[in-house]
């Protein structure tokens, strides 16, 4: 499945209404860890069609990562019918975010 970037016009509808477990990827273009997790996010969207992946740039939309608590990045925070189920931060092994899926 393809990862679908979302702001602040989206989030709503595409996360917190999504019928599918969704891990949202909060980052930002200047984050170094950021980049090196990008292709391991890249991975699990594309061997987890059940699971929705997105990614959301903090600096684009920085009501949202306040809303979520986001302080340093990348964060991962995993959604299940709306509700915060998981949350990481900082760079993750591919085993790491699967579990918490």
């Amino acid at each position: 499945m393809a990862i679908l970037h979302v702001s602040g016009t989206n989030f709503d509808a595409e996360v917190l209404s999504s019928t599918q477990t969704v891990l949202v990827d909060f980052y930002a273009d200047w984050c170094g860890p950021c980049k090196m997790l990008s292709p391991v996010i890249d991975e699990i969207a594309g061997e987890n069609p059940q699971v929705k992946v997105v990614k959301l740039n903090v600096d684009n939309a920085p009501e949202i990562a306040a809303r979520y608590g986001v302080m340093s990045i990348p964060t991962l925070i995993v959604f299940k019918g709306g509700e915060v189920t998981g949350q990481t931060v900082g760079f993750q092994s591919k085993q790491a975010i699967l579990a918490m899926l």
